[in-house]
């Protein structure tokens, strides 16, 4: 079952909401909502795994509110105005329903929903990176060739035709000539691009606050965690791909 919020400031469009969703097998109505601002104190000690949720709403619209979220839940937007149709894509939104919908305009949203959300629930596979993650890489440098061993890498930061690779063994990044894509294809599974600059090893994060991840700073020899963080933005276009990451690692509510 998909938990779902209803969220709409018109009390008979939050009740046409609230009756389509009991009338599909696969959605349970988790709550509802007549504010944004109701719904983001509702999030605050309860989760849910997808929101339907207006645009056009006093004090905080659906659009911005959705985009307030560190980690959104999947989103399907009404509103009675077509204009927000690109922007509500923007945001990685599901479906976009435009007032007056039927149930049958309802249903097909919802079976995209479906769709995206046993995606992001797909048990991972087997990873048959186990030893990759364990393994070396060689890259050139100052006219010479170094070896990585690739857990060592915290992040790689892309600088035009160049790239830095920050060590958790050593202060200053290894700099290198080489395209982020041909580094990114060499990596196991552990690691994701997050940002257009930015490649990052996941396990290395220690919190994901707004639009950014966190990585705590290492010390280059007892690789312990000293004062002093490291944050690296995450990318819109990047963005759905690593809340799925999230999504799939997340326990309780």
């Amino acid at each position: 079952m998909i938990r779902c919020l209803a969220i709409d400031d018109e009390p008979l469009a939050l009740s046409q909401l609230v009756t389509y969703i009991n009338k599909v097998s696969f959605l349970e109505l988790a709550a509802q909502c007549q504010s944004a601002l109701e719904a983001r104190e509702y999030l605050e000690h309860d989760s849910v795994d997808a929101i339907f949720c207006d645009i056009n709403m006093p004090d905080l619209n659906g659009m911005d509110f959705v985009k307030s979220l560190a980690v959104p839940p999947l989103v399907v937007f009404t509103t009675a105005y077509s204009e927000y149709a690109v922007e509500g894509f923007r945001v990685n939104a599901v479906d976009y329903l435009l007032k007056p919908f039927g149930l049958q305009d309802f249903q097909r949203a919802a079976n995209r929903l479906n769709e995206r959300f046993e995606m992001k629930n797909k048990k991972p596979e087997s990873s048959s990176d186990a030893d990759t993650s364990h393994a070396n890489i060689y890259v050139k440098t100052d006219y010479r060739t170094v070896k990585i061993a690739i857990q060592d890498i915290r992040y790689i930061e892309g600088m035009s035709e160049y790239l830095k690779i920050h060590l958790d063994s050593q202060p200053k990044p290894i700099i290198t000539l080489l395209a982020m894509k041909v580094l990114a294809e060499r990596l196991p599974k552990n690691f994701m691009r997050i940002h257009r600059s930015y490649i990052v090893n996941l396990d290395k994060i220690v919190e994901v606050n707004k639009n950014r991840v966190v990585l705590a700073n290492a010390d280059a020899t007892t690789n312990q965690a000293q004062n002093g963080e490291t944050y690296l933005p995450i990318g819109d276009s990047y963005r759905e791909q690593f809340n799925e990451y999230l999504d799939s690692r997340y326990l309780g509510k």
